[in-house]
């Protein structure tokens, strides 16, 4: 079985990689997807083999997936990347993939939010396509709070319009893991499943574990939607992309990462990082 983990250079598609390898999938049956393979030189040191992988370039997909098994498609970050997730969806069923694994984002189908729009549009593109797959809805990382408290060092306070909402986060570790066992395991066939963090918490918690690992004190800043865009135009984003950031705060105020019920725990069998100790990591790696 020939697994290609694509993005293969971002944060989780590395954490991937190193997961299959503690599981025991030789390094020579993996294939590391990536959109510019001189920047992963590291990774083929490895015994992977690096494919150039471009969501956009339909012709790197095909000639990316001679010989493969199973595909994790790592979503992507361009604007418009439910066309790249498509494009890799028709290649996938092209060359006959046995399994697709697909990192979505949370309660896509309950919740109406910006950012979940094009999981979404992927999510029902697989299911058009016919080609077998599992769907891992991944909650919020740890690490995606590292800037926020690396300035409240200095300002002391972490500014957000998410109200009392909370977030069931987990490292990326915790995820790559839950991916690899998609990938190398029949236990996910052909599942959707919501993955977070093993605790939900509110900002004032994310104030106080900040508080914690910097060692001097730190508030959440409770501010609306419309402040926070402003303040985010002010320091020089387009309205646009303002506009876009601050609506993840409301969806998270309306409930969109406030759900846990154990399942990543079960899937990867340990507790889930805590924020406190992703943090803690996170800012002195």
């Amino acid at each position: 079985m020939t697994l290609l983990v694509s993005a293969a250079t971002g944060h989780l598609g590395r954490h991937v990689l190193d997961a299959l390898l503690e599981r025991g999938v030789p390094a020579s049956d993996i294939v590391a997807g990536v959109r510019t393979p001189a920047k992963a030189e590291d990774i083929a040191a490895r015994g992977i083999r690096v494919v150039e992988f471009d969501y956009v370039r339909p012709e790197t997909l095909t000639a990316g997936l001679e010989g493969v098994t199973r595909v994790l498609l790592i979503s992507g970050t361009d604007a418009d990347r439910a066309t790249g997730h498509r494009n890799v969806i028709e290649a996938a069923r092209a060359a006959g993939i046995e399994r697709l694994v697909y990192t979505s984002a949370p309660r896509v189908d309950e919740i109406e939010y910006a950012l979940g729009a094009d999981h979404l549009a992927t999510e029902r593109a697989i299911a058009e396509s016919g080609v077998d797959a599992t769907i891992l809805r991944n909650n919020w990382y740890n690490e995606n709070y590292l800037d926020a408290v690396s300035r409240a060092a200095d300002s002391g306070v972490i500014v957000a319009a998410v109200g009392d909402g909370h977030v069931a986060s987990a490292n990326r570790r915790d995820y790559a893991e839950a991916a690899a066992v998609a990938l190398t395991t029949d236990d996910l066939r052909g599942q959707t499943l919501e993955l977070a963090g093993d605790v939900a918490w509110t900002y004032d918690a994310l104030a106080a574990a900040a508080s914690e690992v910097l060692g001097r004190d730190v508030a959440y800043q409770a501010v609306s939607v419309e402040q926070l865009a402003a303040g985010l135009e002010q320091a020089g984003l387009d309205a646009g992309t303002a506009a876009f950031v601050a609506g993840i705060d409301d969806a998270i105020a309306r409930g969109v990462l406030s759900q846990t019920d154990g399942t990543l725990a079960r899937v990867i069998g340990h507790p889930t990082t805590p924020l406190i100790e992703g943090l803690r990591a996170g800012l002195k790696g």
